[in-house]
């Protein structure tokens, strides 16, 4: 009999111990609480992430809350929160309904960012035991996300918007003059002679050359403007609320900029030059493509007039 019982103790303490290493070596701060909402084990990783010193908590042995209600930890979780209100209402959400599980991102006031994920927990007769809470510092990740985003729609080589992303935003630009009835032009930029200097100079300095049109274009074009690379030494610059004329003096003012512009590279003194076609979006443009169609012509009769010269489409 005695046996027997001391197998029962051992694995009772066996898996109290499991669940004291699992809590202490999960990446997650745990917070596992009963049906009456009372703290059943939690770790200390459940403060780390959330910031909360450990002296500011009531329980004892180094911020131990078990037996308290989870009212303690929330209320100083929420403190921390941008969006305390909402936390709160999908708290009460899941447990009137036990049945949900939840999975969220939490924005803190100091700037990270923590993943959410709660889970309730079941009796072999089905009977609601309580809900078991995680969360996990995601901000490292969050900002990988984001760089990797922003690389997806950026030239490697300039950082303005690729072509992909170009089309993106057309459309959207697009939507938007046709809901508001406003201008929107395009002007298409194609660096002239570029095969020239890679080939006299190298494709470094073809590099360099394609980087100092971009930060020249940087200084000219406003914040609502789009200049995107479409390829090669070919560009495209969105110009939301511009007319014909507009576009044209955009064009003008960034076709003198550049050929005054000169890059160094080694001994070498480059100058160069851009020519320029313009066009706007009229209400029988079906999208940017048909828009940029006509940009292109009117680039062709620019690099036919000479080079270095802008060039629009007629008047409609």
């Amino acid at each position: 009999m005695s046996a027997v019982v001391h197998r029962i103790t051992t694995k009772g303490d066996f898996d109290r111990s499991l669940i004291e290493a699992i809590h202490e070596a999960s990446p997650d701060g745990i917070l596992v609480v009963d049906d009456k909402g009372m703290i059943v084990s939690h770790n200390r990783r459940l403060f780390e992430v959330f910031d909360i010193p450990l002296e500011d908590l009531p329980g004892d042995d180094g911020g131990n809350l078990e037996g308290y209600s989870e009212q303690t930890p929330l209320k100083l979780a929420m403190d921390r929160l941008e969006a305390p209100e909402a936390f709160l209402r999908r708290v009460q959400e899941l447990y009137d309904d036990p049945s949900l599980e939840d999975y969220c991102e939490l924005s803190l006031k100091d700037g990270r960012t923590l993943e959410r994920f709660s889970k309730a927990l079941w009796g072999g007769d089905s009977r609601y035991l309580g809900r078991v809470w995680f969360f996990r510092d995601i901000t490292s990740r969050k900002e990988i996300e984001r760089k990797l985003e922003v690389l997806a729609r950026r030239d490697h080589l300039t950082s303005v918007a690729n072509r992909r992303h170009f089309f993106e935003l057309s459309e959207a630009e697009v939507a938007r003059a046709r809901r508001y009835g406003t201008a929107l032009s395009l002007v298409m930029f194609d660096l002239d002679h570029f095969k020239r200097i890679n080939d006299q100079f190298g494709h470094s300095a073809g590099d360099r050359v394609l980087i100092n049109f971009c930060n020249g274009a940087a200084l000219l074009l406003r914040e609502t403007d789009v200049l995107a690379r479409l390829g090669g030494e070919e560009f495209a610059a969105l110009l939301p609320g511009t007319d014909l004329d507009g576009a044209v003096q955009l064009a003008e003012r960034l076709r003198g900029h550049t050929e005054q512009e000169m890059v160094e590279e080694g001994v070498n003194r480059i100058r160069y030059t851009v020519s320029a076609g313009v066009a706007i979006l009229t209400l029988d443009d079906a999208s940017i493509e048909a828009v940029l169609g006509r940009a292109d012509d009117a680039l062709y009769a620019a690099k036919a007039a000479g080079r270095n010269c802008t060039r629009h489409e007629a008047p409609r």
